[in-house]
């Protein structure tokens, strides 16, 4: 069982509880950054966050079916107060725990059902290589990204890099990288860049971030671009623990060499993944 699934398991058999990120990623077995990553790359949700969508979508059904004590909904849900429970309610529905109980209605409301894990896997994964990075310095277009959005709006941030990056001063080579780094529950920052040899010219509207030396594991994405996600996923959620080896909590990157063609998405890439052990 991949880590996303013993999250899920855990989740959903412990929604009574009180759940924590370290608790989860304990269960999973794995690091808070790998259940982070793992989990993100399997269903497109940030952990806590589809935790509260449960417990939300669970008092929302009691409710709808009459029930009269919300501070009690608002307990079992996690919430320390009727206030609390109301404004995140509020937050997810668009409407409050009262308006809901009246209407004795869920056709408005967007529930969070149980997640089944479906075969998202790469049926093969060829095995990666291994190396040392040199540390790098990347410069480019910065955005924040949320699990939720799976990383929507990356094509975007690539076609601003295409058009501005001839205003990258220092560049070093024709590589281009998209770098994943300061992630977390809500979800990690990402840079379409190159390298540069220093930052001390780069004009303020590019983004920066330093790749220590580190051990990869490198892997060819050699399909259609569009299908990194299951790629990402069966890295993740299948090689990794399989491998006797831990994500480092470093930058991961994808590198783009000469082959790869930005207008077709073809010509594939590489996807490093920083790790130990």
């Amino acid at each position: 069982m991949n880590p996303a699934q013993k999250a899920l398991w855990y989740i959903e058999s412990h929604l009574a509880g009180t759940l924590t990120l370290d608790e989860i990623a304990n269960i999973a077995g794995v690091s808070r950054f790998h259940l982070v990553r793992a989990f993100a790359a399997a269903t497109g949700l940030s952990v806590m966050r589809y935790v509260r969508a449960r417990r939300l979508s669970k008092a929302a059904r009691a409710l709808a079916a009459g029930a009269p004590d919300i501070l009690g909904l608002a307990l079992d849900a996690d919430y320390s107060s009727h206030e609390a429970f109301t404004r995140a309610f509020r937050d997810h529905f668009g409407t409050t725990p009262e308006v809901v109980r009246a209407a004795t209605c869920l056709d408005q409301l967007k529930l969070q059902e149980p997640i089944m894990m479906d075969s998202t896997l790469l049926d093969t994964l060829k095995p990666p290589r291994f190396e040392t990075s040199k540390p790098l310095l990347i410069a480019g277009i910065g955005e924040r990204c949320t699990h939720e959005n799976g990383g929507a709006g990356i094509p975007n941030q690539w076609q601003k890099f295409h058009q501005t990056v001839d205003d990258i001063p220092n560049r070093i080579g024709k590589v281009a990288y998209g770098v994943c780094c300061n992630g977390d529950d809500s979800g990690f920052d990402y840079i379409a860049g190159v390298e540069v040899s220093d930052f001390s010219d780069l004009p303020r509207e590019f983004s920066r971030v330093r790749i220590p030396e580190a051990k990869y594991a490198v892997f060819t994405h050699s399909e259609h671009i569009s299908a990194i996600r299951r790629t990402v996923n069966t890295i993740w959620n299948h090689w990794l623990p399989t491998s006797g080896m831990k994500a480092a909590d470093a930058p991961s990157f994808e590198r783009y060499d000469e082959k790869f063609d930005p207008a077709t998405g073809n010509g594939g890439l590489e996807i490093w993944i920083p790790v130990h052990g």
